[in-house]
């Protein structure tokens, strides 16, 4: 079935909403998720989206350049220049490795050597959508494995630029007609400076940068108004790309770029706000046409080629990445990671693949043939790095003790109740170390590797495990358990988990960390009483202190506060019973916000502060002095 672009876009978005969710709840990434659902609506299995998905891929890519824009408005010129010697040193020797190793197996098998040197080529790169995603759903930007995997994924960015210029070399032909978006201006250069163009084009970014984009963003802000915020931002991304394109580089590295020096402007987080939303919605087109373009019919004609190529490219690139991560020092399950998360063939080698045929480099056949591998190997990567979580990485991390006792943060004789915690983040460690210093053990278990390192070489005596999974949670042991406290930073985590335990160990006391009122009434409703928002504290604490430096006591300003987190509490249980009917939790909502005023004030009017003055005065003058 032929169907409009606004008609694929409406089939793939709704794809998403249905498929990520379901793989979601099954514990697996949302990328498996978009690229299952492709794979249904594609033109091979249900043909829900016609044969042609080139205009939605074209149109889902601004979602990779809108990712590496935000990712460069993270990340200030300073700590990018810290970063050179990482991005030079691990991405030119992955690059180079993995280039040399495909070559000796391409021409190996038969292949022409100009074919083999340019699909090396185009399979050394990894994909920055697929591995930035990962980072960002495991929170593993400041890991180890994340870094390096940051810093090789924007070296291979920057290398598309030399291979484009070395493509028409090894092809011995010159582009008499300027059909391939990618290349305009360069082709007109001289052959030996094609390479350098990317000095050039960072060099008219940072000019960019500083004398136009903020005085622009501050010329559109003077309006006043929201949407032309919104249109600039989009503007200047989709701008930046473009300009990139007609120089020869990258688009999404000329974002990369541009968000990189835009990252110390007063204008930061207003883009990062007004962007974030199409990046997040483009990025699941893309990775919903990924699944889309798997040629099923290709596969069927030569499934032995396909898949051989596929396991070929894994396990080369594999190997490279893992020793490159051994060499560099980096601890195996961050090389583990790293290898896996890398492993794969990236997005820019469908635009290099292509550009290699109109080249003839490649027949027709062996271009449908790639670009099925490519896809493919894209596909697999998130079910790798499942696998690695889950079975690989926790042999090399002491996940399940020999002796039972050897699971307590401390060794004490006391016989005490057996207390697991999930989560040693912020939260999670501010609740061991506490319990540690009054001398009570407890299991830790918590999923990140680096952590797990770092807390252990401290002695604490914390342990790599996924606690979604019951057979960890029985090693830490929940059967014999009395206490349960979950810290993680994900919600969703926490609730499946609460869930899981309620339903199997029913007897277990569970404490929570909830990061707000809606958490609060989903875990009330779900039979949790032990519930501890992170916002509720704080926000207290902040308004007593407030209230003392106006005037009042510190002794009545704290009883106020802990009479407005008893009150707050309460109203807390009672409209999790009704939260669903939404007009009757308004009416309710702010009933108990005028209830919650009233008897404040009561409470206020009613406490003797002259008595309390005359026998605590000393006692408060004292307590505000350590203060």
């Amino acid at each position: 079935m032929e169907s409009s672009l606004a008609m694929n876009t409406l089939i793939f978005l709704g794809v998403a909403i249905i498929m990520v969710p379901l793989a979601r709840k099954l514990g697996l990434s949302s990328v498996i998720g978009y690229i299952l659902g492709g794979i249904i609506i594609g033109p091979y299995v249900l043909k829900l989206t016609g044969h042609n998905v080139d205009d939605i891929m074209h149109a889902s890519e601004f979602g990779v350049i809108m990712l590496l824009f935000l990712v460069g408005l993270e990340l200030e010129p300073r700590k990018f220049w810290e970063m050179r010697k990482k991005i030079m040193g691990l991405g030119a020797v992955q690059m180079l490795l993995t280039i040399s190793l495909l070559f000796l197996v391409f021409t190996s098998v038969g292949w022409r050597v100009d074919t083999a040197i340019s699909v090396a080529m185009c399979f050394a790169l990894s994909s920055t959508a697929i591995v930035l995603q990962t980072l960002q759903e495991k929170n593993n930007f400041n890991t180890t494995a994340g870094e390096v995997s940051f810093s090789t994924l924007l070296f291979q960015d920057i290398s598309v630029i030399p291979i484009l210029a070395i493509l028409p070399i090894i092809a011995n032909y010159k582009t008499k007609h300027h059909d391939n978006e990618i290349q305009v201006l360069i082709q007109k250069l001289p052959e030996w400076l094609q390479a350098g163009t990317v000095i050039m084009g960072v060099a008219l970014l940072i000019l960019l940068g500083r004398y136009v984009f903020v005085p622009f963003l501050r010329y559109v802000s003077k309006a006043g108004m929201t949407e032309l915020l919104t249109a600039s931002s989009l503007f200047l991304v989709i701008g930046v790309s473009e300009l990139m394109v007609v120089i020869g580089l990258s688009p999404a590295l000329g974002a990369f770029l541009a968000g990189v020096m835009l990252a110390n402007s007063e204008f930061r987080h207003e883009l990062e706000a007004q962007i974030n939303p199409f990046k997040g919605l483009l990025l699941a087109v893309f990775f919903v046409s990924v699944g889309s373009t798997i040629n099923f019919n290709i596969i069927q004609q030569d499934p032995l080629f396909i898949f051989s190529t596929v396991f070929t490219v894994l396990i080369v690139k594999f190997v490279v990445l893992y020793i490159i991560g051994k060499f560099f020092k980096i601890d195996t399950p961050q090389s583990l990671f790293y290898a896996f998360a890398l492993s794969q063939v990236g997005e820019f080698a469908f635009v290099l693949i292509n550009y290699a045929s109109d080249l003839y480099l490649l027949n027709p056949k062996l271009n449908a043939q790639l670009m099925a591998v490519t896809a493919i190997t894209m596909c697999i990567t998130p079910v790798l790095l499942i696998l690695n979580d889950r079975f690989i990485t926790p042999k090399f991390i002491k996940e399940i003790p020999e002796e039972e006792h050897d699971f307590n943060i401390l060794d004490s004789d006391v016989v005490q109740k057996k207390i697991i915690i999930v989560g040693f983040g912020h939260f999670g460690s501010t609740v061991g170390r506490l319990l540690k210093a009054n001398k009570i053990s407890a299991t830790v278990l918590d999923r990140d590797s680096d952590r797990v390192k770092l807390l252990r070489s401290y002695g604490f005596k914390v342990y790599y495990g996924d606690a979604t999974r019951i057979p960890i949670l029985r090693a830490a042991g929940i059967e014999d358990a009395e206490i349960l406290v979950l810290c993680l930073d994900d919600p969703d985590d926490n609730m499946f988990i609460a869930e899981l335990v309620r339903e199997h160990y029913p007897d277990v006391k569970i404490f929570v960390r909830a990061k707000n009122r809606i958490d609060a009434y989903e875990y009330l409703n779900n039979g949790i009483n032990n519930i501890y928002r992170e916002t509720l504290g704080t926000a207290v604490d902040m308004a007593v202190d407030v209230l003392h430096e106006t005037g009042m006591r510190k002794y009545a300003a704290r009883r106020l506060g802990q009479r407005f987190m008893a009150i707050d509490k309460a109203s807390i249980r009672r409209l999790a019973k009704i939260k669903e009917e939404d007009d009757i939790a308004l009416f309710t909502t702010k009933e108990i916000l005028q209830r919650e005023e009233e008897l404040l004030a009561y409470d206020n009017l009613n406490f003797d502060h002259k008595n309390w003055d005359s026998s605590s005065s000393h006692e408060e003058d004292e307590e505000e002095s350590r203060d």
